[in-house]
């Protein structure tokens, strides 16, 4: 088995933190902003410099393109180089960069391959500046409409579209991804398992459906001293009993089921007014759509009325779980146990670029561990040693897929 040049990797992420460095050693690089312009740039220049061709579509998603030795659909990996504000180094980056040293090594060994390798970035992962997220994926693969996505404005007032014409890297539609024979994502876990279970790699074999509501309850506004309690029409704590319920039943589903209070509102938000409307999202995520759908159950089995206060349930949206093409993700596993890596099957929380694209690429995805499982935030920490065990599975996945595809 070959393995990636580690030092070099540790380079390149300490390079592109710099792009959007904060205060506390974290990244804010916000999509076509000036800091994600300058990682572009330097992104493409260490591509040019290897002999790899670039280029942009209509979203401004780059492609880097190593030929191969026939003219075959390409093995395609990468990630993003956008970030939350004050996110952390190593989300979405890491996969880029994995990609790039996973093509710099092929290159130092002289490995000559049928199949063309493309490193991807896609545009606005993260939806960060511009909501969605995941939206470049989204437009490529159908789920969301380009006219709609162009029209997203962040907080100053400036569309996309308008960011987007501004920069150097809007290029055309006919450069879209439209065929590859896959594509493999690789990503911080964002979460804390791979870490407590002394593992190296998660071989992710898909994406969890998730159902997000919003529940408002509506009371009746009063002075908060005058008024007596038995007198009160409080949706708060009408609000507070109904969370507390639904936790007991939602803890009874599934040990694997993950839900989340993420807002809650109160109108008006004065400490001396009961309130006269509080609004709270209930978010979950499992992997069987039946445990979902349960979910949809209970809340929408709340009842409409309770303690003089009415109550309205809205969903917001939902998804089915994703499943990755089972051939690729079984050449990643394949991989750890050749390099003798630990390894874990399991399913992503988190969304990515790669649950759209599996709609029409076979897909698969490596995760890597996070310390104390942090993310979306400045001391985000993947040691180097596991990010480049990460880049040894992502090199070797795409040799093994090579050889495969090709002696088939």
């Amino acid at each position: 088995m070959i393995k990636c040049n580690a030092n070099r990797l540790e380079k390149l992420i300490d390079l592109f933190s710099l792009f959007g460095k904060t205060e506390n050693n974290g990244v804010t690089r916000l999509s076509l902003s000036a800091e994600d312009f300058a990682a572009r740039k330097k992104f493409q220049t260490l591509c040019e410099e290897i002999g790899m061709t670039v280029t942009y579509d209509d979203m401004g998603t780059m492609y880097a393109k190593l030929l191969g030795k026939k003219d075959l659909p390409p093995i395609v990996i990468g990630s993003h180089l956008d970030s939350v504000i004050k996110g952390g180094r190593f989300d979405g980056v890491l996969g880029v960069l994995t990609a790039l040293e996973t093509v710099y090594t092929i290159k130092d060994e002289k490995i000559e391959l049928d199949y063309p390798i493309t490193i991807v970035n896609f545009t606005n992962e993260e939806g960060a500046r511009f909501e969605p997220s995941l939206m470049s994926s989204g437009v490529l693969s159908g789920k969301f409409d380009k006219t709609k996505m162009l029209a997203s404005t962040d907080k100053n007032g400036i569309t996309f579209a308008q960011a987007l014409n501004e920069s150097d890297f809007e290029g055309s539609a006919a450069n879209r991804l439209k065929e590859a024979s896959a594509y493999i994502e690789l990503h911080i876990e964002q979460g804390p398992v791979l870490e407590r279970k002394n593992l190296d790699i998660g071989v992710v074999a898909g994406v969890l459906g998730m159902v997000c509501y919003e529940i408002s309850v509506y009371g009746e506004s009063n002075h908060a001293g005058t008024t007596p309690i038995s007198m009160r029409k409080d949706p708060m704590f009408t609000a507070a009993n109904m969370i507390v319920d639904m936790q007991k039943q939602l803890q009874r589903l599934d040990a694997d089921l993950v839900y989340t209070i993420g807002r809650i509102n109160a109108y008006p938000n004065i400490h001396t007014v009961i309130p006269l409307e509080v609004t709270f999202t209930l978010e979950s995520r499992h992997q069987d759509p039946e445990v979902i759908a349960e979910v949809s159950r209970i809340v929408e089995g709340l009842p409409r009325s309770s303690n003089g206060c009415s109550v309205k349930t809205t969903l917001l949206w939902d998804r089915d779980t994703v499943d990755f093409n089972e051939e690729v993700v079984g050449t990643v596993r394949a991989a750890c146990k050749e390099l003798g890596y630990k390894e874990n099957q399991m399913y992503s929380g988190a969304g990515h670029d790669a649950q759209f694209i599996a709609s029409y690429i076979p897909t698969a995805m490596i995760f890597v561990p996070s310390v104390n499982g942090y993310s979306h935030r400045e001391d985000e920490l993947t040691s180097y040693e596991n990010c480049a065990k990460g880049a040894d599975v992502l090199l070797n996945t795409v040799l093994k897929l090579c050889r495969e595809k090709v002696n088939r």
